[in-house]
């Protein structure tokens, strides 16, 4: 996909999907977008069209022609946006990191406090991103507030929704992302809960003036010619900064179109359900503890064994604790019987992180898991 000749009815379902994509979102006049390799590229499309937007002479003239930009993020925020900041020239200590309350979330005086002070030490502030989904917590930032600090401060907003996004489409589960139709931008990935073939990653700008193609356009004569037959709007591939793309959204199109629209939010109220039974189930189990309570599909907790069980809160416990999930997840690769992800968080020691996606899992693998963990561990 580049241009409508080579791929015309590609280019047609991606206009589509992204449509019904931006109507899930609440931008009820469209907007523009386009799909590309992954969330961490959409985050760095999302950078880099918010400073052209703050600063457009950059494109011509680069970085000599910018002030000292920050850009705002919380402390839990996925990697790409410190990526893109130094793929970009921005510069990874200018991104601020606004620190979360205990679930993970944005606070939002934070964050003002933190414009602030940027602002008092001669940066220019120009982009906020809030996350909708952490990859840790599952946490959702409060979309609301933070569109409100932006608005108030002149900043562009972009939602990684990468990993929330999903439940969008689930009547009973989109009020996580309340206040997501206030952004400027928002990335979101079908091939994760709502399990379109990887990669399949959208990137969504509400503004429809041209903004991204006036972005990304470098406007190859012999590809991108002004006076085609056609629509030339259909002419995709100048917002982008790859030219020639695989015609992803065609997945997420034939996805829902098999399934249905109701089957995708059965998914997403299934995971959610799934993920819930998990964590009441690791509340009933001994041996077990529960990091906090899931907000979305990730569910974050401890396995402690009996040899440690009679130790009281404390460094020695933690400490030793800290031990065990790295051998168990050893364990259970080497046996090949199932797969989860651990890892320490701010001050706390390794806890398993749990992520339930498949449609295919029910509560006896919820059971498998637990009981598995148990089973490798018990003699730790």
């Amino acid at each position: 996909m580049y241009t409508y000749e080579v791929g015309p009815v590609f280019t047609l379902v991606e206009d589509a999907v992204l449509r019904k994509m931006m109507e899930l979102v609440g931008w009820e006049e469209g907007g523009d977008g386009i799909f590309n390799a992954g969330g961490s590229m959409s985050n760095m499309y999302a950078v880099n069209l918010a400073r052209y937007h703050h600063c457009p002479d950059i494109k011509q003239l680069g970085l000599s022609a910018a002030p000292r930009l920050v850009l705002f993020t919380s402390q839990e925020c996925h990697y790409s946006i410190s990526k893109a900041a130094a793929f970009l020239g921005i510069g990874t200590k200018n991104v601020y990191k606004v620190p979360s309350d205990e679930s993970g979330k944005m606070i939002p005086s934070a964050l003002e406090e933190l414009i602030k002070k940027a602002k008092s030490e001669g940066a220019v502030p120009f982009m906020v991103n809030a996350t909708a989904g952490t990859t840790v917590l599952g946490a959702f930032d409060p979309l609301e507030e933070i569109a409100d600090i932006c608005g108030e401060h002149n900043l562009w907003l972009h939602v990684d929704a990468c990993w929330g996004g999903a439940a969008l489409i689930s009547k009973k589960h989109k009020h996580l992302l309340k206040g997501i139709h206030r952004a400027n931008s928002v990335a979101w990935n079908p091939h994760k809960m709502m399990m379109a073939c990887l990669q399949c990653s959208a990137f969504l700008v509400r503004d429809k003036t041209g903004l991204l193609q006036r972005c990304y356009s470098a406007s190859a004569s012999y590809l991108f010619q002004q006076d085609k037959f056609y629509d030339i709007s259909f002419d995709t591939g100048d917002k982008s900064i790859q030219c020639g793309r695989k015609p992803d959204a065609f997945k997420f199109w034939l996805l829902w179109k098999a399934v249905g629209a109701r089957q995708l939010e059965q998914r997403v109220d299934r995971a959610l359900a799934m993920a819930r039974y998990l964590a009441d189930e690791i509340k009933k189990r001994e041996g077990f503890r529960l990091l906090m309570e899931p907000e979305y599909a990730n569910v974050c907790f401890w396995y402690i064994p009996p040899s440690l069980r009679q130790l009281e809160d404390g460094p020695e416990l933690w400490s030793k604790l800290h031990t065990v999930a790295p051998v168990i997840k050893e364990r259970m690769m080497k046996v090949g019987s199932m797969m989860v992800g651990y890892q320490p968080h701010s001050d706390r020691a390794n806890f398993f992180r749990m992520i339930v996606i498949s449609p295919q899992a029910g509560k006896a693998d919820m059971d498998f898991v637990l009981d598995e963990i148990h089973n490798l561990g018990k003699d730790l």
